[in-house]
């Protein structure tokens, strides 16, 4: 699996990153299961987040070395540093269930929520609740993380809102379970260089803005509404 910093692997020449492990496509096929209950869903989001996020902050986690004392001896180590936490982003509602396992895997975290909807007629993007900070800290890793990757109008709009509180676009990553070629494209025309880890891609985004064959509408399976 290539890495954002290696040059990441291209679907359609876009700039995104689909890690290849067998643990992520069973977790995609878990979502995509239309009998799949709700909880069963969620925990699966939750699955598929963590190691989205694995393979996401894998070349991108601030690092310290150290001496300690073990049982036997002295050993220097490397450890990520819990002074420069991960500022997690997740746009509700199924933001919440991708990212519910990030304290899980990630030694220090800040979360910020961002709630958005779409309107199902123009399918733009509106802001509902707004956490962010006044300004994010200077030069701390930030995790966007939506789910559904279809017309990219919420995720660009996100984008905005996170940069508009000082953030550069190096400083952003965003996780998503499914994406599509028109937000990706989106993304990369308005924020060049921008990355993104996703489970899967799929090709095709119908009239009413869903992914297909996609996975339905996340948040409604998430919390079974």
């Amino acid at each position: 699996m290539e890495n954002c910093n290696n040059g990441p692997a291209a679907a359609d020449n876009f700039k995104v990153v689909v890690p290849e492990h067998p643990l992520i496509s069973h977790w995609v096929s878990v979502l995509r299961d239309r009998f799949t209950p709700s909880h069963a869903f969620r925990s699966a989001m939750g699955e598929l987040g963590r190691l989205l996020i694995y393979e996401a902050t894998r070349d991108w986690l601030p690092t310290v070395t150290r001496e300690i004392q073990t049982p036997v001896g002295t050993a220097v180590v490397e450890s990520v540093s819990e002074m420069e936490p991960i500022m997690i982003v997740p746009i509700l509602r199924a933001g919440l269930a991708l990212a519910d396992l990030a304290t899980s895997i990630l030694p220090s975290t800040k979360t910020f929520h961002l709630g958005m909807s779409r309107d199902e007629t123009t399918l733009l993007p509106s802001v509902y609740l707004n956490k962010l900070p006044d300004r994010f800290p200077k030069g701390c890793n930030i995790l966007l993380v939506d789910p559904m990757l279809a017309t990219g109008g919420t995720v660009t709009a996100a984008v905005d809102l996170v940069k508009e509180r000082g953030a550069e676009i190096s400083q952003i990553r965003i996780i998503s379970a499914v994406a599509a070629p028109p937000a990706i494209k989106k993304l990369n025309q308005r924020f060049p260089g921008i990355c993104v880890y996703t489970g899967t891609m799929d090709q095709i985004v119908n009239e009413k803005g869903f992914i297909v064959p996609g996975l339905g509408d996340a948040g409604d399976r998430s919390y079974g509404t």
